[in-house]
């Protein structure tokens, strides 16, 4: 087979690369680019699961980056298991084709408990003291320590976060060399996340953005230069595009105001009840499920959300289908947003009775996604208490870092809702252009391109020997 490489470049668009990104421009020009359309919900894990399975998230299962865990009650973002993906996946396919074909997953989501050969993830320690350091996992588990060894601890602070920036972007990077120098994978998927940042804080239309396409592009073009002066074909692709925000809509809120959310006090704070809640929204940027205990209560939420400012679409159990989204984990309404609104989690009414972890960079407590924690709060000496809490930290005490704010009107992109709008939406670029079926792939057709490209050698030795 073929050596391949996958460059996930999250946040690339066609209308992007020009100016800024000459590495990634000469690459188009010597390639060919194809635009692909958006999953429902143009979220990381959906938009992944497709990609790597060739099914819908109606048929994977993974329809968001959260949902709620019905067997347990819980709201659960983030999780690491790619047995929640239930579909097989292109290595699968790919090793029942040649048993001696081999995959590296450098940091794409649900890449643990997986059937990979070589994966890299982050994955943070927390020690019993109530610390978070930063750690990534690995497979086999002695390249854990290989790579930290050689390019130093995984930049978990910058990976997401207020100082999220280019380093992790580039240890990424720095990985993948590694691990094609001593292993040479047949197959490696590489995430670079770095574009998502700058878009969602300042929108895709902000000056700053040109630095972080020239720091994308510099890591991005030299790792291709790489790749391919070692014999491997090099596919970059990307995930949605982000669309300028100016609107947070508050759906928890909403339901409050219905009497719909329950929530219980815990040393002042209110904490949403999520199993005895009428009905709650799990937001996801610009698209959320909403789950309703009632259902005979469903035509009465259902008609409070079309009502909401800022709500385009109210999918039910046909508007699921429809949209490949008809999947048990789904909620029983999928809720999208208009133009420039994108949904918080938020349920509180005051401030100060908000639980402690909304003023922290928590992914994996919040029961929805933040964008605010790419934000130091504005509204309080946020740089003051972050040095006051890493004096804590160096001295081995407990600490809180509340830096984060709660004016989600900071957030400037946004993605999640189907846009249509192929000049900034998901992409596929390759050198190979005999390869690409068509200019526009839907995102099911993303994994058979990737499949050709792993078969080229094999099809090229067959029409020599005819």
């Amino acid at each position: 087979m073929q050596r391949t490489a996958v460059l996930n470049i999250v946040g690339l668009t066609p209308d992007l690369i020009g100016e800024h990104t000459p590495r990634l421009a000469a690459f188009v020009e010597r390639g060919r680019l194809a635009t692909v359309g958006e999953v429902l919900p143009a979220v990381t894990c959906s938009v992944q699961a497709t990609y790597l399975t060739g099914k819908w998230p109606a048929e994977h299962g993974a329809v968001g980056n959260g949902w709620l865990f019905r067997d347990e009650m819980e709201v659960k973002f983030w999780r690491q298991s790619n047995h929640l993906v239930r579909a097989p996946k292109i290595w699968d396919v790919a090793r029942a084709e040649h048993p001696d074909f081999t995959c590296a997953n450098i940091c794409w989501w649900y890449n643990m408990n997986s059937s990979v050969d070589l994966a890299v993830t982050p994955r943070p320690m927390y020690p019993a003291d109530g610390r978070k350091l930063p750690d990534c996992y690995t497979q086999p588990m002695e390249l854990r320590d290989e790579l930290q060894a050689t390019l130093g601890t995984f930049p978990l602070f910058s990976y997401w976060g207020p100082n999220a920036n280019i380093s992790s972007s580039r240890w990424i990077a720095d990985a993948t060399r590694l691990i094609e120098e001593r292993y040479s994978p047949t197959l490696n998927l590489v995430y670079l996340p770095h574009l998502d940042y700058g878009l969602q804080k300042f929108g895709p239309d902000a000056p700053q953005i040109a630095r972080d396409l020239r720091d994308i592009d510099e890591v991005a073009g030299t790792l291709i230069e790489d790749l391919e002066a070692r014999g491997v074909s090099v596919v970059v692709l990307s995930e949605y595009g982000i669309e300028r925000a100016w609107r947070p809509v508050h759906l928890n809120r909403v339901l409050r105001a219905a009497g719909m959310i329950s929530y219980r006090m815990e040393v002042g704070r209110e904490m949403i009840d999520v199993s005895t809640s009428a009905a709650f929204a799990v937001a996801d940027h610009a698209v959320a499920h909403v789950y309703v205990q009632d259902p005979a209560r469903l035509n009465e939420v259902r008609d409070l959300l079309v009502a909401t400012p800022g709500v385009a679409q109210v999918l039910d159990a046909e508007g699921k289908k429809a949209a490949h989204l008809d999947h048990d984990r789904s909620g029983d309404l999928v809720v999208v947003a208009e133009p420039g609104a994108w949904f918080t989690y938020y349920w509180w009414l005051d401030d100060d009775k908000a639980p402690d972890y909304a003023r922290t960079v928590d992914i994996h407590r919040k029961p929805g996604y933040d964008p605010a924690e790419l934000f130091l709060d504005p509204h309080s000496p946020a740089k003051l208490k972050a040095a006051r809490a890493l004096v804590k930290k160096k001295l081995g005490m407990r600490y809180l870092m509340d830096v984060i704010g709660l004016d989600a009107t900071v957030v400037r992109g946004t993605h999640g809702r189907v846009t249509n709008d192929r000049a900034r939406g998901p992409l596929l670029i390759t050198s190979r252009p005999d390869l690409l079926p068509a200019e526009h792939l839907a995102p099911t057709e993303v994994m058979g391109v990737l499949l050709a490209h792993l078969r080229t050698d094999v099809r090229q030795r067959e029409l020599t020997e005819a």
